[in-house]
């Protein structure tokens, strides 16, 4: 097999292509297709999702992403909260009622909750 068509067979395996689609695309048997997907389970140049584990495609402008998508990613994070370090909780007052509140990663909010916010414009 030539290289050109190993990259074929990587390229159409990332967007999720079975044996049998690349192998009738490539005019291949299915048994080639099968047997160098199985000698070759890791493609080149991929790194693993966290979240689900599919491949990701590295190149030099995505080399350090962890997920396959924004959605995986989001899962990923909200199954995760407790692993989670967040360094950005500010504790301001609110200029309406004076109570004490914690803002996460905004340190210019104003008011505690909505109702202070509308409170406060009717004054």
């Amino acid at each position: 097999m030539k290289q050109q068509e190993a990259n074929r067979i990587n390229e159409m395996r990332l967007k999720g292509y079975s044996a049998a689609a690349i192998a009738a695309v490539l005019d291949k048997p299915a048994s080639t297709i099968r047997s160098y997907i199985h000698r070759h389970p890791e493609i080149p140049n991929t790194k693993i999702c966290q979240n689900c584990g599919g491949n990701i495609l590295r190149t030099k402008e995505n080399g350090k992403k962890k997920f396959c998508s924004d959605a995986c990613r989001m899962q990923w994070w909200n199954t995760h909260k407790d692993t989670v370090n967040r360094k950005a909780f500010y504790t301001l007052t609110c200029k309406n009622c004076g109570e004490e509140f914690e803002s996460y990663g905004n340190k210019n909010r104003k008011y505690c909750c909505r109702a202070c916010y509308i409170d406060s414009r009717n004054k």
